[in-house]
């Protein structure tokens, strides 16, 4: 089953002109655990990552999570 939450970090990280490396840094966790994060396939997000995350890139978690509903 796919899930249908979309993470788009990569996106903001673009928009912000940071890499992912950086954005490690500042929040915190390793590369290898924001790669994960980020090719969503994490099987979920602390709300306090989330925090850090958003704080980090000046952005909301809208900005960085979206639904995407499956088509049957």
């Amino acid at each position: 089953m796919i899930m249908p939450i979309i993470v788009n970090i990569d996106v903001m990280l673009a928009k912000r002109k940071m890499t992912s490396q950086e954005l490690a840094e500042k929040i915190g966790i390793s590369p290898v655990n924001l790669s994960i994060l980020k090719t969503g396939k994490a099987k979920g997000i602390r709300f306090m990552t989330l925090d850090h995350i958003c704080r980090a890139l000046d952005c909301k978690p809208g900005d960085i999570l979206e639904y995407e509903e499956e088509t049957p």
